[in-house]
């Protein structure tokens, strides 16, 4: 089945804004994964923290690079506290909508934004160190998209449990065991929570329900 795209995506695709490389970067930053076919590479330039130039690379579909595009418009000129605050619902309502198969490309956008931005700041001795806890693990999920509905999975309440033990996380999620999406979302979740500080082990249960 094709996916329905339209003309802002399509434009934002064809003729992406701020796509290349910038050379000795401030920060940088590189999220996704080849495995699930999509990743964004992030370049920040910031002066006086403020975004002074951004660009992108893009390895995904079409959405994965308006997204991209789309993100790095919002974000250029921007103060990073600013930029810290634009959310994937705001990429989404920019570009004018997206099939929510494909919110996760706008999650993988600011994602990538956030990253670049965590990378300045550690660099520059500003990002305080986070203990690993349950309610850093949930954090993270919200950004784990569920395509058929296009809402994370936490707000579904498919998140029944989230236990933390000596850098060991163990998730308890509930989908239908034939749910076509089940093992994309278990990949999501490792990818996601395995770059949280003192990560060692990270075990996801489907507990197969899939009722909410």
């Amino acid at each position: 089945m094709s996916i329905k795209y339209n003309p802002k995506v399509i434009e934002h695709f064809k003729n992406p804004h701020n796509q290349g490389v910038i050379e000795n970067p401030d920060a940088e930053a590189l999220v996704g994964s080849p495995a699930c076919g999509d990743q964004i590479a992030i370049y920040l330039k910031i002066n006086n923290d403020v975004i002074e130039d951004i660009k992108f690379e893009s390895y995904g579909c079409a959405s994965n690079i308006a997204t991209a595009s789309i993100v790095t418009d919002l974000a250029k000129g921007k103060t990073l506290e600013e930029a810290l605050s634009i959310k994937w619902t705001e990429a989404v309502q920019e570009l004018g909508g997206l099939p929510p198969v494909k919110y996760h490309c706008s999650v993988l956008a600011v994602d990538g934004l956030r990253a670049a931005i965590k990378d300045y700041l550690r660099k520059t001795g500003r990002l305080p160190e986070e203990e690993l806890s349950s309610d850093l693990v949930r954090e993270e999920l919200y950004h784990v998209i569920y395509p058929p509905q296009g809402l994370d999975i936490v707000s579904l309440k498919r998140v029944k449990y989230i236990g933390v033990d000596d850098g060991k996380v163990r998730i308890e999620i509930s989908f239908a065991h034939d749910d076509p999406y089940l093992q994309e979302i278990i990949d999501e979740i490792k990818e996601k929570v395995s770059d949280l500080p003192g990560v060692k082990d990270i075990e996801v249960v489907n507990q197969g329900r899939g009722d909410l």
